[in-house]
């Protein structure tokens, strides 16, 4: 077994140099470590297709960045039962899912027919608005697509396979979705 040796004196101020080197050049080009992004409203509603994976996982994201997410499912306040007496709580913004859709198309046979090769897709459809209906974004799709080639041999592996493509599919979407609402600056 070798013993490691210290690293001499004159090595490690070497290298020390050589860190500081690089990060001073990297900060004088700008470079910086994505921050959490900070919004121009508190409160948003989400509305629309509000049971899909992207809906849900998007209200994750945005009450992990600290924003309080209201749905027609949940009610304003933890603990609170929803009443048809009791108006529900006014959102500063409204982020409405129109279209949330995954989709499996071929794109490749073989001469027999066969299945060789597939395109995941996922298809998401938003705006967001005021309450007063002020437009603060149009409506934007976000379309991804992923190419996976099929076995039939291998099915549960490519199904598999396709599971996780479809989750990483999700997740991107997701993060594209809280960029786009922390660059609105104003309501």
């Amino acid at each position: 077994m070798k013993s490691q040796r210290p690293t001499p004196p004159r090595r490690r101020a070497l290298l020390q140099l050589t860190l500081g080197a690089v990060a001073l050049g990297l900060s004088g080009c700008g470079f910086a470590l994505r921050k959490a992004p900070t919004f121009a409203f508190d409160t948003v509603r989400i509305q629309g297709m509000e049971g899909t994976q992207v809906s849900r996982e998007l209200r994750d994201a945005l009450l992990a960045n600290g924003l309080r997410v209201l749905t027609s499912a949940a009610p304003a306040t933890p603990g609170a039962p929803v009443t048809s007496a009791v108006p529900p709580p006014v959102a500063q913004a409204v982020l409405t899912v129109l279209t949330d859709q995954r989709e499996r198309v071929v794109v490749g046979q073989t001469a027999a027919g066969q299945v060789r090769e597939l395109q995941l897709r996922t298809r998401f459809v938003f705006r967001l608005r005021t309450p007063n209906d002020k437009i603060l974004i149009d409506d934007v799709e976000l379309l991804l697509e992923r190419d996976i080639s099929f076995n039939e041999t291998q099915v549960l592996a490519k199904d598999a396979e396709e599971q996780l493509l479809f989750r990483d599919m999700r997740s991107d979407i997701v993060q594209q979705v809280v960029r786009r609402l922390a660059a609105v600056k104003s309501l």
